[in-house]
């Protein structure tokens, strides 16, 4: 996903730049749309999987610190390795639709 998004940014950079007189505008708002409605679909899923995660560390924090358990804690780490990289992507998928954002305002200025 996350190849697919940066190649996406960049073919659109690229043909905002190389823009001619025969660009089709509308053409090119409009992919930018869809694929700005597909990723914000991404992201929001992947905020409410983040929440979920997210909330299911700090209850198992909070259990570990009631039952100090060796069970509990490897939970709590395993919880917490998972809970990082979700963290991570959701950070890239909420810039790359800011970016959008700022390609979609672009166009919509030409």
């Amino acid at each position: 996903m996350k190849k697919q998004i940066t190649q996406y940014l960049e073919a659109i950079r690229k043909k905002i730049e190389q823009a001619n007189d025969n660009t089709n505008w509308e053409e090119l708002r409009a992919d930018l749309l869809l694929h700005m409605s597909f990723y914000q679909h991404e992201r929001l899923i992947h905020l409410i999987v983040t929440v979920l995660f997210a909330l299911l560390e700090v209850i198992c924090v909070v259990a570990c610190v009631c039952t100090s358990t060796l069970e509990m804690i490897a939970l709590c780490l395993a919880l917490l390795i998972l809970l990082v990289p979700y963290v991570m992507h959701y950070y890239f998928l909420e810039n790359s639709v800011q970016k959008m954002y700022l390609l979609y305002e672009s166009i919509q200025d030409k």
